[in-house]
């Protein structure tokens, strides 16, 4: 991912945050903020980098009361509310793609609240009233770097997804992890099992979606986050460094590449644990399946019936599949399956069932399914051209292969 030059001067930070609340038009939400209230997180971290998101997220710190004023900016707004920890008093407003944390401040200073957040990128305020910037863990400098460090273990301990955190900033921002980070990633990546799954589940997804997600999946992968030393050695999992993705336009490497890296890093047994849906882990079965017939037979030996199963199979995922190809081969397939019309990578018919069974006079059930089957096949392999053809072959199809009376 290519970076932006990002902004590092104070007053420049300030006077795009402050054209920034303008634009959302934020004056109405100012208005009920006590003295002392900041803005924190990654709001500020994406305005410093430049970084422009379809979804905002803001994070409020206010000093006291923070249920009471999230519900009136709410009301003024008309926005959805959730109170997110009553005990702890943290609040949502939904307002179209915006969101709005609203927390307490936790300690009596500014300062020893920022000191609890999980990375010093993302412990960085704004001080509404007194329009300053606070950086005291020089969260400023480490965004300079692009380099992804801590200013406390313990702040990632009180939340172990923070470990998993880390892989989605590689794949969002481009960021290196500082050394002593990866020290301790290393020896706690087993806490991981204290987080709910589900939010697991959203920090993967995170991580291979980002821009850079093949480099924040080597490292998962290099780190064993998701495993023992020996996991990775299944033949199942490629060498992702050896892989070459150029072939995939954009919008294939959004839409498939996802399925691919996932699979890269978790099992079947892992997907189900972590919550992916029936129809990842089916694709994913799909996708080992596959893998496994092409290691055992070369793509040659396959028979015009098992290349026709693997493009019907694969055909509305074809491009997370495509790195498991011969090399020589890639180019060319992934320009076959682009074609709508080729019938042999986007399987159709000339005639659906209700076709055949007024035509041909037979029932619904297994004949019927295994002849559209076979008309699939022939128009795949250029053997039919035609409603009349296809009624023909069906007719001789039926004749050799229909159960006998006696």
């Amino acid at each position: 991912m290519k970076r932006n030059k990002i902004l590092i001067d104070h007053t420049l930070i300030i006077d795009e945050l402050e054209r920034s609340i303008k634009f959302y038009n934020w004056n109405s939400i100012l208005s009920f903020l006590p003295k002392g209230s900041y803005l924190v997180g990654g709001y500020i971290r994406d305005i410093i980098l430049k970084r422009i998101t379809e979804k905002v997220d803001v994070d409020i710190v206010v000093p006291f009361n923070a249920i009471k004023i999230g519900k009136m900016i709410s009301e003024n707004i008309n926005s959805k509310f959730i109170i997110l920890d009553k005990e702890r008093e943290v609040v949502r407003i939904i307002l179209n793609h915006i969101s709005i944390d609203i927390a307490n401040q936790i300690s009596s200073t500014i300062e020893g609240d920022l000191s609890s957040r999980d990375f010093s990128i993302n412990s960085i305020a704004f001080l509404f009233d007194k329009k300053l910037l606070f950086d005291p863990f020089n969260g400023l400098k480490d965004l300079q770097c692009s380099l992804l460090k801590t200013y406390s273990e313990i702040n990632l301990l009180n939340d172990p997804l923070r470990i998993l955190r880390c892989f989605r900033f590689v794949s969002e921002l481009n960021f290196k992890i500082d050394l002593k980070l990866v020290d301790f990633i290393k020896k706690n990546k087993g806490k991981l099992y204290l987080v709910a799954e589900e939010r697991i589940n959203y920090e993967i997804n995170k991580i291979v979606n980002g821009e850079n997600a093949l480099e924040a999946v080597i490292l998962v992968k290099k780190f064993n986050i998701f495993g023992s030393d020996n996991f990775y050695k299944n033949s199942f999992f490629l060498d992702l460094q050896k892989i070459n993705y150029t072939e995939l336009n954009k919008n294939e490497k959004k839409n498939f590449l996802p399925l691919f890296l996932i699979a890269q890093i978790l099992d079947e047994v892992s997907l189900e644990q972590y919550k992916f849906s029936k129809n990842e882990i089916a694709k994913t079965k799909l996708l080992r399946k596959w893998h496994f017939l092409l290691e055992k037979k070369n793509i040659a030996q396959l028979t015009e019936s098992d290349r026709f199963a693997l493009h019907k199979e694969l055909e509305m995922f074809f491009p997370s599949f495509i790195c498991y190809l011969p090399q020589n081969l890639r180019l060319d397939w992934l320009n076959r399956w682009r074609d709508k019309d080729d019938k042999l990578f986007h399987p159709s018919n000339l005639l659906n069932g209700d076709v055949i069974k007024k035509n041909l006079k037979i029932n619904d059930g297994p004949i019927l399914g295994e002849l559209l089957q076979y008309l699939s096949s022939e128009l795949a392999y250029k053997r039919l051209n035609n409603f009349d053809e296809a009624i023909y072959k069906a007719k001789r199809w039926i004749e050799q292969n229909a159960p006998k009376c006696d």
